[in-house]
């Protein structure tokens, strides 16, 4: 053989072989989708990344996209469907919206189909049994405790009698974090005075039409109103009623205080749940978690804007203090 077509044929050899060395090591394909974007729901998306990355996938050995349905279910459900169709090893649902479309996709496909940040996966039809789920999915809820909440903002306020509450009727999270809330507000002699806000837009006129009716208004982990915190704060400052939040990355927006687990936190451990199902563990032995951890988060001086001062012994317990 002569040297010129030896050359050729070791640059070929070198070629093929760096294309399947390439094809093994991006075998693994996770693909990610979310509701709406904001920073509680970002950070779940960026933690399940974070812990990947941290457990022996990179860029050079896993396929990772996410996509966004921009508050749309409708738009969920085609993102759904389309994800399906590209056949991932595992598909990661972030909110009950994408779960609940990602869920129906699915069903009758072998692709595990993984959640985060579901209040409710039973009430949302996601699962039937959160201990032995069904079929091909299984995740994280972030559930809060409502009692605890109230029992915060009590606290905060103790002559507190109606507490008001926007949220989407559409979203089966958040009828299901209302149900409980009214349960738990009724044995501490709280009225719920609930608001309708089907879309972001209507987040502020929901929340005017709140102040003028309640002691404070508590956002609950409803996507849409989240999305449209700042409406929220601006008609709490305006108005002075007082703001709280169920998730502590809504503090850091403007709400005076909120205890809960950090959603950063939440994404790691739904990558967790993630490495174990590409380990090959079947979905159905991995039962539905509630994140862990609670920590408690305070904004003194967005209080002090809405009229409140945050008593002493709150700030001495706070986990962070939000400046």
């Amino acid at each position: 053989m002569k040297l010129s077509q030896l050359l050729k044929a070791i640059i070929v050899g070198i070629y093929l072989l760096s294309v399947s060395v390439l094809l093994q090591a991006q075998d693994t394909f996770i693909a990610a989708t979310a509701i709406v974007e904001h920073p509680a729901l970002d950070a779940v998306r960026d933690g399940i990344q974070e812990f990947l990355y941290e457990n022996g996938y990179s860029e050079k050995n896993l396929k990772y996209t996410y996509e966004s349905a921009q508050g749309q279910p409708a738009i969920a459900a085609q993102i759904a469907r389309k994800l399906v169709g590209e056949k991932p090893d595992v598909i990661v649902a972030i909110a009950t919206p994408s779960a609940q479309a990602a869920a129906s996709a699915a069903r009758g496909t072998d692709i595990p189909v993984i959640f985060s940040a579901v209040t409710d996966p039973v009430d949302a039809k996601i699962v039937s049994n959160i201990i032995k789920p069904e079929g091909n999915v299984t995740g994280l809820s972030d559930r809060v405790n409502v009692a605890q909440h109230l029992i915060l903002i009590k606290e905060i306020l103790p002559d507190l009698k109606r507490l008001g509450v926007p949220y989407n009727p559409g979203e089966a999270n958040a009828v299901s974090s209302i149900k409980v809330l009214k349960v738990a507000a009724k044995a501490m002699g709280i009225e719920i005075v609930e608001a309708s806000a089907p879309k972001s837009s209507d987040v502020l006129l929901a929340s005017k039409q709140l102040a003028n009716k309640v002691d404070a208004i508590y956002c609950i982990t409803d996507n849409t109103i989240i999305t449209a915190l700042e409406s929220v704060v601006k008609v709490g400052i305006d108005s002075q009623v007082p703001v709280f939040a169920a998730d502590t990355d809504s503090v850091q927006r403007g709400a005076i205080a909120a205890i809960g687990f950090d959603y950063h936190t939440l994404g790691r451990q739904t990558g967790g749940m993630i490495l174990r199902v590409l380990k090959g563990e079947p979905i159905s032995s991995i039962p539905v978690q509630v994140g862990q951890g609670t920590s408690l988060f305070v904004n003194p001086n967005m209080a002090a804007k809405m009229g409140v001062t945050v008593p002493e012994t709150i700030l001495k317990r706070a986990t962070k203090i939000v400046e």
